[in-house]
C-alpha cells in the first residue's frame, strides 16, 4: 500500500485526529468529514449595494441579503413602491455550500457619504449627481476613479482621502459582520461564508478586476483598492504587507475574473509597463493568483473560435467586444483580441516558465454570477432576471428581455474539499481542486499520473486509487517512475441531478484539452475521450424539449498517446451536456413570440427573431488543468 494511500485510510478511521489542512480559526469540527472529498458549490463572485455600479440603480440588498439568498432564503428585487417594498420576490432553487460578496472596494467610502446625510460630502455636486441621475453619476464616478490613468480623489474627501477612508471603514465592517453571521461553525457545517471584495482598475475599461478572497475572519483594517495599488504587481505586494506578513494569522488569494473584456491585458507577464520577470516574480504570481474564473455573467473566457484555435466549442457564449466600453462601440473596433483568454494564458505560463524556472499562469478554474443584485448562485437559464450591474440596469416593466441578450445568468465555483469550512474550502483554492461549472451542478472528478489503473472507472474505490497513484485535477505530475511512460488521466463525471421538477440536462461527452510546447511554441489539442457529438440529441427552442439520450455518467482512463517527456504540457477536462435552451428563448416562449406573427413580436422582443442570437446553450464544466514540467539533468 502506497504511503498516499495509507494516509487516507487512517484520516478516514473513526476519530481520526490528523487533518491534511492547517485549522487557523476557533470552530467546531464538522461533523461530516470525507477523507476523500466532497464536491461543494458556490459563487466567488457576489455584489450588493455596497458596489456603486449596483447601488445606483440595481438592487437595495446588503451583504446579509446575499447570505440569507444563499443560503435558499426568499429576497426581493426590482421593481420597489414608492414606500421601498419589493414588487417582486425571488428564491433560490437549491441552496449553496459557500459564497463570498465581493463589493467593489475602491468607492465604498464615496458611496456611504453619498447616501448618508451629515457626513462631509453629502451634500457635494458628485453626491447630488449619484442620488438624482444614479445611472450617468456611475459613468461618471467610474471614470474619475478606476477607469482613469491618474486616478483623482474628490475635494470631499479631504487631504490624503482621510475623510473617504475614514467613511469606507463602515461598508468593510458590514461586510466583515455579514460574513461572519452567516457562518456556521456548529458542527453542523451547513454554510460557508468568506469575507471578500473585488479590485476593480479598468483601465480605458478593460477589465483587469481581481476577486480578493480571505482565508478567515482576520483581515487588514481597509481593503486594498485599486486606487492604492495600480497595477497587480502593486496589489499583490500591499496585500503580502497588509495581510501576510503584517497581520497574523491572514491570509489571502486573488482570482483574475472575466478575462474576456481586459482588451488582451488580464495575462500580460511581460513587456511596456510590467516589471521584468524573475523567477521569484512568476513564483509570486502563481502564489498569489492560483484560480482564474473561466465563466461568468459577461461570458465565457476559457477560448474562442477562429482567434486562437479552431475548437467550435470554443464559440459558448462570447460578447462581440473586448473592454467593458467596446458595448457602446461598433464590435469591429473593438473586437476581440489575443491576449483576453485562458486556454492561450496556459501555453504562455507554460513557455515563460520553461525559459525563467518558473511558471506564473499555473492557475485552476471557479466560476461565478457576478451578480449585482445580491444574487448568487442565480444560474438556471429558466426565469433569468437579469443580473444588472455595470453594462445594463435590470428590465422587468412589458415584453423585454430582462437582460442584454449577449448576457448570460453565469456560472459556479465547485471546490473538492473534505468539509464545509473555511479552512478546508481555501486550502482546496489553494491546490487548485476545483472546477467551474456554466450553471449546471455535475459532478466531475480528474486523477493524472503514471501509475493510474486502466479499470479505474470500474472500481467502486475509484477516489481512493486515484489519490494513491496520482494527483487531482490542479495538481502537478511527479517525475515519471521510468523512462518511456506517458501519463494517464481517470476522468468521471456525473450528469447533475437536478430536482424532482427540473432535472439536471444528460452528459454528451467528455474531452481533454491538452496545451503543450513544441519546440518552445504553445500547441493545442482537443480529444473526445468518452461519448460523442450528438450523443445527446437537439433542443427544439420553440418548446424547449431535448430529443436524443445523453449519459447520466461518463467515465474513461485515458493515456496521451503523442506524449513527449521533454515537453512541459498541461491537461484539462471539458464535460459537454446536451443542447438545452438558453435563457432568451424562455423568455420569447413565455411572450408567445410566433415570429410568422410580427403582432406577436413586441419591440422589447425583436431578437427573438433574429436568427444571430443563440436561443440554445450548451452547458459545460471545466476542471483545472493537471501539469507536466520535465525535469532537466541539470536541475
Amino acid at each position: 500500500m502506497t504511503r498516499a494511500l495509507l494516509l487516507l485510510v487512517a484520516l478516514a478511521a473513526p476519530g481520526a485526529m490528523a487533518l491534511p489542512f492547517e485549522r487557523t480559526e476557533t470552530r467546531e469540527p464538522c461533523a461530516a468529514f470525507e477523507a476523500l472529498r466532497r464536491p461543494f458549490f458556490g459563487d466567488l463572485h457576489v455584489h450588493t449595494a455596497l458596489s456603486l455600479d449596483a447601488s445606483t440603480q440595481d438592487t437595495r440588498n446588503r451583504p446579509r441579503d446575499a447570505y440569507r439568498f444563499a443560503r435558499g432564503e426568499p429576497m426581493g428585487i426590482q421593481p420597489y413602491d414608492d414606500a421601498g417594498v419589493s414588487q417582486r420576490t425571488i428564491r433560490l432553487g437549491r441552496p449553496l455550500d459557500f459564497i463570498a460578496v465581493t463589493d467593489h472596494a475602491e468607492l465604498f467610502g464615496e458611496v456611504r457619504i453619498c447616501e448618508t446625510p451629515g457626513l462631509p460630502g453629502h451634500d457635494s455636486s458628485t453626491c447630488r449627481l449619484y442620488r438624482w441621475l444614479p445611472r450617468f453619476a456611475f459613468y461618471v464616478i467610474n471614470g474619475d476613479s478606476i477607469g482613469a490613468d491618474e486616478p483623482t480623489r474628490y475635494a470631499f474627501c479631504g487631504p490624503h482621502a482621510r475623510i473617504c477612508l475614514d467613511a469606507a471603514r463602515e461598508p468593510w465592517q458590514e461586510v466583515r459582520d455579514a460574513a461572519e453571521a452567516a457562518y456556521d461553525r456548529t458542527s453542523a457545517c451547513r454554510f460557508t461564508s468568506f469575507v471578500g471584495y473585488e479590485w476593480s482598475l479598468s483601465p480605458g475599461t478593460a477589465n483587469l478586476h481581481r476577486n480578493v478572497i480571505f482565508r478567515n475572519a482576520v483581515v487588514p483594517d481597509l481593503p486594498v483598492s485599486s486606487l492604492d495599488a495600480r497595477t497587480p504587481e502593486a496589489l499583490w505586494a500591499q496585500l503580502q504587507t497588509a495581510c501576510l506578513d503584517g497581520n497574523a494569522g491572514c491570509d489571502v488569494l486573488a482570482i483574475p475574473h472575466n478575462s474576456n473584456l481586459s482588451a488582451g491585458g488580464m495575462f500580460r507577464v511581460e513587456g511596456a509597463g510590467v516589471p521584468p520577470l524573475t523567477v521569484e516574480a512568476a513564483r509570486r504570481r502563481a502564489t498569489m493568483e492560483p484560480l482564474v474564473e473561466v465563466m461568468q455573467h459577461k461570458g465565457d473566457s476559457e477560448c474562442i473560435t477562429g482567434l486562437d484555435t479552431t475548437d467550435e466549442a470554443c464559440g459558448f457564449e462570447k460578447l462581440p467586444y473586448d473592454r467593458f466600453g467596446g458595448k457602446y462601440y461598433t464590435p469591429l473596433r473593438f473586437a476581440p483580441q489575443r491576449g483576453s483568454f485562458i486556454r492561450e494564458a496556459l501555453g504562455t505560463g507554460l513557455a515563460v516558465g520553461a525559459r525563467v524556472g518558473a511558471n506564473p499562469l499555473a492557475v485552476g478554474f471557479v466560476g461565478g454570477t457576478d451578480t449585482h443584485i445580491a444574487a448568487p448562485g442565480l444560474v438556471d437559464e429558466e426565469a433569468h432576471p437579469g443580473h444588472g450591474g455595470a453594462s445594463t440596469a435590470l428590465r422587468h416593466q412589458g415584453p423585454v428581455l430582462p437582460d442584454d441578450v449577449e448576457y448570460n445568468p453565469g456560472g459556479l465555483t465547485v471546490l473538492w474539499a473534505e468539509e464545509n469550512s473555511r479552512d478546508a474550502l481555501f486550502a482546496a483554492m489553494r491546490r487548485r481542486e476545483a472546477y467551474a461549472t456554466s450553471g449546471p451542478r455535475m459532478v466531475v472528478r480528474v486523477f493524472g499520473g503514471w501509475d493510474v489503473a486502466p479499470d479505474a472507472c470500474d472500481d467502486p474505490a475509484f477516489a481512493t486509487r486515484g489519490y494513491a497513484a496520482g494527483v487531482p485535477m490542479g495538481g502537478v505530475l511527479p517525475p515519471a517512475p521510468s523512462p518511456g511512460l506517458a501519463p494517464r488521466f481517470a476522468v468521471s463525471a456525473l450528469r447533475d441531478a437536478g430536482t424532482a421538477a427540473r432535472p439536471g440536462g444528460r452528459l454528451e461527452r467528455l474531452q481533454v484539452v491538452k496545451v503543450w510546447l513544441d519546440g518552445g511554441a504553445p500547441r493545442e489539442q482537443v480529444i473526445d475521450v468518452a461519448g460523442h457529438a450528438g450523443d445527446a440529441g437537439t433542443v427544439d427552442w420553440h418548446t424547449c424539449a431535448p430529443s436524443g439520450r445523453g449519459a447520466d455518467a461518463l467515465c474513461t482512463v485515458w493515456t496521451d498517446p503523442a506524449f513527449d517527456a521533454r515537453a512541459p504540457a498541461a491537461y484539462y477536462v471539458r464535460v459537454l451536456e446536451g443542447p438545452s435552451c438558453r435563457w432568451n428563448a424562455y423568455v420569447c416562449n413565455t411572450n408567445g413570440v410566433d415570429c410568422e406573427k410580427q403582432s406577436t413580436v413586441a419591440a422589447g422582443l425583436a431578437s427573438c427573431c433574429d436568427d444571430a442570437v443563440p436561443k440554445t446553450i450548451q452547458e459545460r464544466a471545466w476542471t483545472s488543468p493537471i501539469w507536466y514540467t520535465p525535469i532537466s539533468p541539470a536541475r
